[in-house]
């Protein structure tokens, strides 16, 4: 009889490591977390780990780059494709899809900023990393402000500066789905589309 190999997930494997990871990560604090207690609680060995994370901070940087790479594809077409809608109207459904996702996430998201803070006590700053990971979606938004000041649909704004301010609200709301119990998409909402609409000519 012909014996065939055990197909691995990889993908699988890697996800769950990520989460198992972020989970004693924001149990254990960033600096008191090894790879050795993510592979006891993932269920696998610790060089099974290492064959795809060599430390913590690729795991860490594993998850924001998932995260944010699948994010972008979507707010892509979005943009750019047949949705229809005006430029104000493609930035509302951008940030409205933001805090969906977080919502639908609020777990995960939670135990991502939880490590942030952690590791920003003991030192260790992702800043850098989130801010090259949202780089992409900054580009995006002064592409669409950029598109609607040119077809006079929108006013004259500072394009550098109003995109880092949208960029700077979805982060807020993202933090308060992970740590506020009381959100309010719909107050939330509310209050970006006022402020989107304050950019119309």
């Amino acid at each position: 009889m012909y014996w065939m190999p055990k197909k691995i997930d990889h993908n699988g494997r890697k996800e769950t490591i990520l989460r198992t990871a972020l989970e004693v990560f924001a149990r254990e604090g960033y600096h008191d977390s090894n790879l050795s207690i993510i592979a006891e609680e993932a269920g696998i060995s610790r060089p099974t780990v290492y064959q795809y994370f060599h430390n913590k901070d690729e795991i860490y940087y594993y998850a924001v780059k998932l995260i944010t790479g699948k994010l972008f594809a979507k707010y892509s077409l979005i943009a750019w494709g047949e949705h229809g809608g005006d430029e104000i109207e493609r930035m509302t459904r951008i940030l409205s899809d933001i805090i969906d996702t977080a919502m639908s996430n609020e777990s995960a998201l939670m135990n991502l900023m939880t490590v942030m803070i952690s590791a920003k006590r003991e030192g260790v700053d992702f800043a850098d990393v989130i801010h090259r990971r949202t780089a992409k979606l900054s580009i995006l938004f002064k592409r669409l402000i950029r598109q609607g000041i040119a077809a006079g649909r929108l006013r004259e704004i500072d394009i550098d500066s109003t995109s880092d301010a949208i960029i700077n609200l979805a982060e807020l709301e993202c933090f308060q789905v992970a740590f506020f119990r009381a959100y309010s998409k719909e107050a939330s909402m509310k209050i970006i589309k006022n402020y989107l609409e304050s950019f119309r000519a």
